[in-house]
């Protein structure tokens, strides 16, 4: 029969109930919301990643579950949303700006608005890039370099740290699309990347370099102040010959110090300023590039003139004279002039004068002939010089003179340092840094996946086609003199650069003033900012308080840090000094890019998805090998000084930093190599030269989860120091699912106590119904391949002769039972905690080794484990052994000091004599006793057995009860004829006496009984041993004692522990020591 049914959309069924139903069912729902965030710990035990995509603002739940299209997985919504969701907060995700944001514009407003990210490659990444690295070395340096390496040398030099920045960028470009990139720049891409000790390291290191390059060119602002712009601006003056170069470094020290000062509070004030400098800046050195280049085509068929006058083949400097002639014909008279006077001690014509001056001519030639003048040829080869040799020219004639004479008051023009290539190497690197600049800004760019690479790679392109054209056009342009004078004082103090430009050397002396100033003023924004995010990261504990700044969040102390780090550059004042420092950590932080980019490709992580394909690992290592040979090229002692700081950066970070777990390839190598070590253990067992205890340590909890007995992990340390495995495993009684909570906080207090007691190994909590099952599962499972325990370290159970806790001496004995039969040795600490802390100092005392039965060596080998500890180093090891009847003590005494000179272990040995003689009455007795109690525990234990049946069989009969008559006629025809169903109240009576006259016959026996002969003998051995024992070892700090087996026979177990009690009665430190049955220790080397 058809039936009328009714289509509902599932939108609308929520607005068809009543007002009042919703209200009470929307209650209901937060009840149970409450419910589940109370119970969300424990569910599927995983912890969830905080994430701006998942949870990361209130979700409307009213809206998310009013469907029941997904009533499958309401549950799961909490912690996963729904793939629609997601795709939503994806697509609406945009990355603040970097850097500083401005809050000044924002105040009054309390929403702030996310500022879209509009720019492309070109004004994003090209031009700042291009802004970075040209710089100051191209217009005061550039040409100097030419001139001392030559046009061959030069293009190496620039070839090699042009392509050492290549590669960088192409490892960059990989790292930066490999996901988003915020504020931090290469210090992000590496700690994510290395981790936060190597982060860290290179972060700091970088962020020394960006300070010291601020002061590099604020030194070189300076300089073409002084030096082109205004020389009478000096404060210090040269008063005497030679101190020109003392008074120049002062100048630069004041005028630097100032400068920087002033530059700090213009940053401080407010960062939009810098920002809006930043394009004439820009434009500075785009117009200086361009004149430079505009001034070579010129002198194809215009050279400007610019004549250098020359003595025999000595350059002479102009500063002091303007005609470059000795004599001057006037109205056919002949006078000296201003350089006669320089050379000579009067005007007159027969005045005494220079030997080399008289003998040689002044004649005067172009200093720039022009591209087309063929004077490439010349410049090809090096000229390297020692400091203060005077600048000649190659192929002039010269006649040598007696040099007695002093030059130093002479107007030549001398070199100031000595040169040589790798110097140069140095100097001219920080001339390619600055290819991070776009990846810094990845935040404000539209696609930084494809802008960055593309961008950064343009920009090295460009600038090392202007770097190497410049190099070949100034050869080609510019005589060898003019481009080895540093500071044109052979033109007449101009810029050398300078003198190529078109239309006027003014266009690249204001240019390069303004370039190395603008660079200068957004070094000292830059390396706060990278300081504070270091500092926010909390990897390095003491600089935690540069990450704090202004509520608008400039980074005030990290500004005024990096002022103070910059004077201790401007003090040096030397620019050719300073460039190569921070030549080093460039180069250390650009070594670190490429080793991260190589790391990442050969471990294939799964995250590892770069947008930018044209890398490889090789390229990675090449541009990292070349990091390193130049940065011991340029300076081997400045190279080895940066890696100390790096490394002492990073050992602190490894000892006292924070634990950041970021998922890096550092940590991927790590088990990539423990994978490959433990794939080689697993070969097979360790020979015996190699074997120490790989130690199990069961600890057990108290209901809080905290540790019983503390000091046995402290005993732990003292035994590994450090070494070798160390598993330390607890046993929870439940349910996992029910369990998990306390498993995660007993995991918690165990690894804080393995940090407070400096025991290095792994914690291991195990959840299991029984607990004796659980301890069976750590000695089964515990450890990873060939990386397992050898040997259990557990505390005897003091309460184990307590009702309550009878179960503790079965899980012991079984726990003995189960080490023996997987083949590992075991240690026992009696009286745990009488143990010494990691603290205490044992001045004097003896480890004493009772060495009963030979058991692989294992008692030779703990005493000296644990001497080489700090606590018992001071105590003296002694080994007894017991003689029997038949034995030779003295010949026994021999072969073991002879085996103990073999094994190399310093110790006194004695032999202790123990004769047959009768059991004494009081070993009888205690025998008697053990015995008696044994048997009492058995009764209880079979009483509350007969309980437990009585209630059973109760319980059967009202479940009998109840059921249906057929089902109670079938049950009854299933049961045996000796179980009745049906209890009568005088059969329950009866049942009950039978049971009481049972039990009271059975004490009865008890104190009729007779001991056990095979318990009297033990029992005799542990009296007669124990007392030998406290008579020469009462008063050691610890004793060492063999560990007897536990009986084959499972009913004498409770014996067996009273035996143990026994032996070890009147000990304070006791370590009962069980070995696995193979060899620890040998003679053999």
């Amino acid at each position: 029969m058809p039936t009328s049914f009714t289509v509902v959309p599932v939108e609308a069924q929520g607005e068809e109930r009543a007002p009042a139903e919703r209200d009470g069912q929307r209650q209901e729902e937060e009840e149970e919301e409450e419910d589940d965030e109370r119970d969300r710990g424990c569910g599927d035990g995983i912890a969830r990643e905080s994430s701006p995509f998942i949870n990361s603002a209130e979700v409307d739940r009213g809206n998310m579950y009013e469907g029941k299209n997904m009533a499958l997985f309401e549950e799961e919504m909490d912690s996963n949303p729904m793939v629609s969701s997601l795709l939503n907060k994806l697509a609406n995700y945009t990355n603040l700006t970097q850097g500083v944001v401005e809050h000044e514009a924002d105040e009054d407003s309390k929403r702030k608005e996310v500022k879209v990210p509009r720019m492309g490659t070109f004004i994003g990444v090209y031009l700042p890039c291009l802004q970075n690295i040209l710089g100051v070395i191209l217009f005061l340096r550039l040409t100097w370099i030419v001139g001392t390496a030559g046009v061959l040398e030069s293009f190496i030099i620039v070839f090699m740290c042009c392509a050492c920045t290549m590669l960088t960028a192409i490892s960059m470009s990989a790292i930066a699309t490999n996901g988003v990139v915020p504020a931090g720049g290469s210090y992000y891409m590496i700690s994510r990347s290395l981790g936060p000790e190597f982060g860290g390291a290179v972060g700091l290191c970088f962020y020394l370099g960006t300070t010291f390059a601020g002061a590099m060119y604020i030194l070189g602002t300076i300089e073409i102040l002084l030096t082109y712009i205004s020389p009478s601006a000096a404060i210090f003056k040269a008063e005497e010959v030679g101190e020109e170069t003392e008074a120049m470094l002062n100048n630069m020290r004041v005028y630097g110090t100032c400068i920087i000062i002033l530059m700090a509070i213009v940053v401080f004030v407010g960062v939009k300023y810098v920002n809006k400098l930043a394009l004439v800046f820009l434009a500075c050195v785009i117009l200086s590039i361009i004149a430079i280049y505009a001034g070579v085509i010129k002198t194809a068929f215009d050279p400007p003139d610019f004549p250098i006058c020359l003595l025999g083949n000595r350059t002479l400097s102009k500063r002091n004279f303007d005609v470059c002639a000795k004599f001057t014909e006037s109205n056919n008279e002949t006078k000296t002039t201003t350089l006669w006077r320089l050379f000579c001690d009067s005007a007159l014509l027969n005045a005494t004068c220079d030997d080399y001056f008289s003998l040689n001519n002044v004649t005067e030639i172009q200093g720039i002939p022009g591209i087309m003048s063929g004077v490439l040829t010349d410049n090809l080869w090096s000229t390297y010089s020692e400091k203060g040799s005077i600048v000649e020219k190659k192929g002039q004639p010269s006649v040598a003179g007696s040099e007695e004479t002093k030059m130093g008051g002479l107007p030549y023009v001398f070199t100031d340092i000595m040169t040589y290539f790798t110097m140069l190497v140095g100097i001219y690197f920080p001339s390619v840094t600055g290819i991070m600049a776009g990846s810094n800004r990845s935040g404000d760019l539209k696609d930084a996946q494809k802008s960055i690479p593309t961008g950064t790679i343009l920009a090295i392109s460009t600038t090392s086609f202007i770097y190497l054209s410049c190099i070949v056009l100034f050869g080609a342009c510019i005589e060898g003199v003019i481009l080895r004078d540093k500071f044109g004082e052979a033109v007449n103090g101009n810029l050398v650069v300078g003198t190529l430009a078109w239309p006027s050397p003014w266009v690249i002396v204001i240019g390069s003033f303004f370039s190395t100033c603008g660079a200068g003023l957004q070094s000292l924004t830059g390396a706060p900012r990278l300081l504070q995010a270091i500092a926010r990261d909390g990897i390095v504990p003491f600089i935690q308080v540069f990450g704090h700044g202004k509520a608008n969040g400039e980074p005030t102390w990290a500004l005024l840090l990096t002022a103070c780090i910059c004077e201790i550059g401007i003090l040096i004042a030397s620019l050719d000094s300073v460039a190569p420092i921070l030549s080093m950590f460039f180069l250390m932080c650009y070594m670190f890019v490429n080793l991260a980019c190589a790391v990442q490709t050969l471990l294939r992580t799964p995250n590892w998805r770069p947008r930018f394909k044209y890398y490889h690992w090789t390229l990675s290592f090449l541009g990292m090998s070349l990091c390193l040979a130049l940065m011991f090229i340029c300076s081997w002692y400045y190279a080895l000084i940066a890696m100390l700081i790096a490394g002492c950066i990073y050992k602190y970070i490894e000892y006292r930093g924070a634990e950041k777990e970021w998922g890096d390839g550092i940590r991927g190598l790590s088990l990539n190599a423990a994978r490959y070590a433990l794939l080689r253990v697993e070969d097979g067992p360790p020979h015996t030269k190699n074997w120490r205890p790989q130690l199990l340590v069961l600890l057990n909890l108290d209901s809080e989860q905290l540790v019983k007995h503390p000091r046995l992990l402290s005993f732990t340390s003292q035994l590994k120091a450090g070494k070798g495995l160390t598993i330390v495993g607890s046993v929870l009684q439940g349910i996992y699912l029910d369990k998990c909570t306390e498993t995660q906080k007993a995991e918690e207090n165990v690894k804080a106590l393995m940090g407070v007691e400096k025991t290095k190994g792994f914690c291991q909590i195990v959840v299991s119904p029984n607990f004796r099952d659980g301890i069976s599962y750590l000695i089964q499972s515990a450890g990873l391949g060939g990386m397992k325990h050898n040997t259990v370290l557990m505390a005897w159970p003091q309460s184990w002769k307590q009702t309550e806790n009878r179960f503790s001496w079965k899980n012991f004995v079984d726990t003995v039972r189960e080490t023996t039969a997987a083949q590992q040795a075991l240690l026992v600490a009696k009286n745990i905690d009488l143990f010494p802390t990691n603290q205490e100092r044992f001045t004097e005392g003896n480890i004493d080794v009772w060495w009963i039965v030979h058991d692989g060596g294992m008692l030779m080998l703990l005493p000296f484990l644990l001497r080489q500890h700090k606590v018992w180093r001071k105590c003296k090891m002694r080994i007894f052994t017991v003689a029997q009847m038949d034995d030779n003590s003295i010949q026994m005494k021999k072969d073991l000091q002879m085996f103990l000179y073999h094994l190399r272990l310093n110790a006194e040995v004695e032999v202790v004599e123990m004769f047959e003689n009768d059991i004494s009455a009081f070993t009888y007795e205690k025998t008697l006793m053990m015995e008696q109690r044994s048997q009492m525990l058995k009764q209880m234990q079979l009483s509350k057995n007969e309980r437990e049946r009585e209630a059973q069989l109760i319980h059967d009969r009202n479940t009998a009860s109840h059921s249906a008559p057929a089902v109670k006629a079938s049950v009854a025809a299933a049961v045996p004829e000796k179980v009745q169903m049906t209890w009568t109240k005088e059969k329950f009576v009866a049942e009950k006496h039978k049971n009481k006259d049972s039990n009271v016959s059975g004490f009865k026996d008890i104190f009729n009984m007779k001991p056990n002969q095979s318990n009297v003998r033990r029992m005799h051995t542990a009296v007669k041993l124990n007392g030998v024992v406290l008579n020469k070892s009462q008063h050691a700090q610890l004793v060492l004692l063999n560990m007897p087996g536990p009986p084959k026979n499972r009913k004498g177990d409770e014996n067996y522990m009273e035996f143990l009690e026994v032996l070890t009665e009147g000990l304070d430190r006791v370590l009962l020591v069980r070995g696995s049955g193979r060899e620890v220790i040998t003679i053999y080397s």
